[in-house]
């Protein structure tokens, strides 16, 4: 998955019609072919146009777990296997079908507040953030009162340890979205209400880092400093290590040289460079340091990893330093 740019290609996938009746969903399946095929999701903040393409070869785990989640769906067609077919299709890049099958399940689940929050998500993956905020305050008001509902992850961490829940994911996305529009005020409210939801180490520093930079965006350093106090070394970390550095180094606990030590070849790390490239790149640019915060972040962009949130957070950063 690359902007303008993909590797080979074996299937291409088609999804069910997101109209199709509840009595018929025993019959749902997704189809392949062989035929080559470049699929565009959307455009990036910086005009380019956003690509996916599937291989068969180092994506072929994925692709059986999509049809797993497929044949589940055709034995009981519940809103929870609908879902997961949704998100297996995300973790193949097909944003475009995972947005349709959650429409689906929207559509057939109208008081739920789980596929309103997975489909939000895939909003902000294709750059669509009004939808995304849309569908996360629907389900910000679907959920009240409703005990925290812990997610169950479809990439499992080192641990196989499940470390979010749905209300973390619906304000912390939200949050998110208003951040990528430079919406500061709303971005902030939405990560008040995260921090309430985040019950462990990991979710504490992914929702602390990002209500420090929004703080820093206000211009308010004094009290962002202040919320990331609470943050120490010993944490128990398991997957936001990114985030934890990028906070130790706000701190002045971590040199800035050591948070891009990681090995980009992995999709799995590459993720942590693009976040932690983000968070470095916006350090320098608080600094006043626009050479290096500009170098940083195109560095991000040559990953090619378009679907990340330090990804799209640097295309945002890079489009307003070219205005």
């Amino acid at each position: 998955m690359k902007m303008k740019k993909s590797i080979s290609f074996i299937f291409i996938l088609s999804v069910f019609s997101c109209s199709a009746p509840q009595s018929d969903t025993n019959s749902l399946r997704l189809g392949y072919n062989s035929e080559n095929s470049t699929v565009v999701q959307g455009v990036s903040l910086l005009g380019d146009t956003l690509t996916s393409r599937i291989d068969s070869t180092t994506q072929n785990d994925q692709i059986r777990e999509l049809q797993e989640a497929e044949s589940r769906y055709a034995e009981n067609p519940s809103m929870e296997n609908l879902i997961w077919i949704g998100r297996r299709e995300a973790y193949l890049g097909r944003h475009d079908l995972a947005i349709r099958t959650f429409t689906k399940a929207i559509k057939e689940y109208p008081d739920a507040f789980e596929p309103l929050r997975h489909r939000g998500h895939r909003f902000v993956s294709v750059r669509k953030f009004d939808e995304a905020i849309e569908d996360f305050k629907k389900a910000s008001k679907l959920m009240e009162g409703e005990e925290i509902l812990i997610e169950e992850d479809g990439m499992p961490n080192k641990l196989n340890i499940p470390l979010s829940n749905v209300q973390f994911n619906v304000w912390y996305h939200l949050g998110l979205a208003h951040y990528l529009k430079g919406e500061w005020e709303k971005a902030l409210d939405a990560y008040v209400e995260c921090i309430k939801v985040s019950d462990n180490d990991d979710l504490i520093v992914a929702t602390l880092d990002w209500y420090y930079m929004t703080l820093i965006k206000m211009g308010k350093k004094a009290e962002a400093l202040e919320s990331i106090a609470v943050v120490t070394p010993d944490m128990n970390i398991i997957e936001n290590e990114a985030y934890h550095k990028r906070i130790l180094m706000y701190k002045g606990e971590l040199e800035p040289g050591r948070l891009l030590n990681v090995n980009s070849a992995e999709d799995d790390q590459k993720l942590q460079y693009v976040t932690q490239g983000y968070g470095l790149g916006n350090y320098y640019l608080s600094q006043g340091d626009t050479t290096m915060a500009e170098r940083i972040f195109n560095n991000v962009i040559e990953t090619g990893y378009w679907s990340a949130f330090g990804y799209i957070a640097s295309e945002m950063e890079l489009a307003k330093l070219r205005e």
